[in-house]
């Protein structure tokens, strides 16, 4: 039997020794490497801990995330104990899985990275399949802890696709596909009709299906799979609706307050808050509640005031997210064409006019033109680099190579996130906003530094006179000089 973990940093250790495809280029695998009967006989051996949890699974080309945020947050101020359970992560292994907002302790993650080495082991020796992946045993691992805290609905965020996710093993009470574009077109296809077959492959026979799929063609598929499978299809446009009234009076700060006016029938709720920046949350949001209108259909009960209060509460790092003011700094994981259109859209309506800086870095098996093409005419200033912590990652020099073949627009290149943070700092006023963006990786390798620096300059007011802001930018630059390590050890992923 294998010698049992002890700490923390050997448990995560543990983890992101196995295989995973977070972190390893799409051309090095293939839809061949997704198999659920992997995924099956792992929780079999841990005693099927996912099959008396009811869920709500979320697929979805963008938006899933936030959406299973917002539903998740209802529940639980509704007084459900809830799991939420997600990828990536932005700063710690264990913010993937959550109850009623709580991580699990380091302990706990020690404890349950133990309860997988010996079903992982078996399976390891089993010829005949290929060890169980980094997604998978973390997926396992999730459904073992909300077990253990007696979860009563969790809410399952897919990592990728949908059909063969390790999560598609789940009993669902309600099924969720949020958006359909392309992305990982290199394993879901490139043709929208095969991205929605693939999320379609969420679908459950007789369970209620929320789509906010807007495209003509992966409106067909998800129609004719919900069909199929005699699931009852609620599709934004046709079954629910929402308008959306915006408070620009906070506009200079980047808090542009919206609400939304929902429709389902004979449902009407008026002025739901949306708790998340951009007009694209107001789908999300009507997604979340529709969510909570199916499940009290089934006999949930959640009184409109959790509602209207969970919405209201909830946070969700990393999605336009404001760090900081003087200058203003945005953090957002955009990491496709759709979700990048979606950042450029709020950064017009939410926030004032100003000069505005981007640090761009990004993953090799995206659609980096396409992103690009977007960004580089909408900032005064662009700063391309390469993250740390993944092997995804595309070269600083390529990024300018492929940024000079698309527009003859000066750009400045940083070798890596404390150098591009310097040079941010150094080029923008108190008055600007800088914007970082590209991947989940970019994000929470630069949130991490960023917040390192402004707390630095929060302890640092307090015996001097130098601005909270300048000082935040003046640590940062500190630290990036003398190479000391601000960025973060986790490991994360996009999807």
């Amino acid at each position: 039997m294998p010698r049992p973990l002890e700490t923390y940093e050997q448990a995560v250790e543990y983890l992101y020794a196995r295989i995973n495809y977070e972190r390893v280029p799409s051309q090095s695998y293939s839809v061949g490497d997704f198999k659920l009967n992997r995924m099956q006989r792992l929780l079999e051996l841990l005693g099927n801990p996912h099959e008396q949890i009811p869920v709500v699974h979320i697929a979805g080309t963008k938006g899933k995330g936030s959406t299973a945020a917002m539903v998740a947050r209802v529940l639980s101020e509704a007084g459900y104990v809830t799991g939420l359970f997600t990828s990536p992560h932005i700063s710690a292994f264990e913010e993937r899985m959550t109850v009623c907002g709580v991580m699990p302790t380091s302990d706990e993650v020690v404890a349950l990275v133990n309860r997988m080495v010996e079903p992982v082991a078996l399976l390891d020796r089993c010829p005949e399949e290929m060890n169980p992946t980094y997604f998978e045993i973390t997926t396992a691992m999730a459904w073992l802890y909300f077990a253990q805290k007696g979860v009563q609905l969790a809410v399952l965020e897919v990592g990728l696709g949908g059909r063969l996710d390790s999560t598609n093993v789940c009993r669902p009470a309600v099924c969720v596909i949020t958006s359909i574009s392309r992305d990982h077109t290199q394993l879901l296809g490139n043709e929208i009709s095969q991205i929605a077959g693939e999320k379609a492959g969420i679908i459950k026979p007789g369970v209620p299906v929320v789509s906010g799929a807007l495209h003509p063609e992966a409106l067909r598929v998800i129609e004719q799979v919900s069909r199929e499978r005699g699931a009852p299809l609620f599709q934004r446009g046709r079954d629910f609706d929402f308008t959306t009234a915006t408070d620009q009076s906070a506009a200079t700060a980047g808090i542009v307050k919206r609400t939304i006016n929902y429709r389902c029938g004979e449902c009407s709720l008026d002025a739901l808050p949306v708790p998340l920046r951009g007009a694209h949350q107001a789908h999300n949001t009507a997604l979340a509640v529709t969510v909570i209108e199916r499940l009290r259909d089934a006999g949930w009960c959640v009184e409109e005031q959790a509602l209207r209060r969970g919405l209201q509460e909830v946070h969700w790092p990393a999605r336009i997210e404001v760090l900081q003011e003087r200058p203003t700094i945005v953090v957002d994981a955009a990491h496709n064409w759709a979700s990048i259109r979606a950042l450029l859209e709020t950064l017009e309506s939410d926030f004032a006019p100003r000069a505005r800086t981007l640090v761009f870095a990004a993953t090799r098996d995206k659609d980096v033109a396409g992103m690009l093409r977007q960004l580089l005419p909408r900032f005064d200033t662009v700063i391309l680099t390469s993250y740390l912590n993944n092997p995804r990652a595309l070269a600083a020099e390529q990024l300018l190579e492929l940024a000079r073949s698309l527009s003859d627009l000066p750009v400045h290149m940083a070798h890596d996130p404390g150098a591009a943070w310097k040079l941010a700092c150094r080029l923008s006023g108190p008055e600007d906003l800088i914007c970082v963006t590209g991947s989940f990786f970019i994000a929470a390798e630069m949130r991490e530094l960023i917040l390192d620096g402004r707390d630095s300059a929060i302890r640092l007011s307090t015996t001097s006179t130098v601005s909270a802001a300048t000082a935040g930018c003046a640590s940062a630059e500190a630290d990036s000089a003398t190479g000391q390590g601000t960025l973060p050890a986790a490991q994360n992923g996009t999807v």
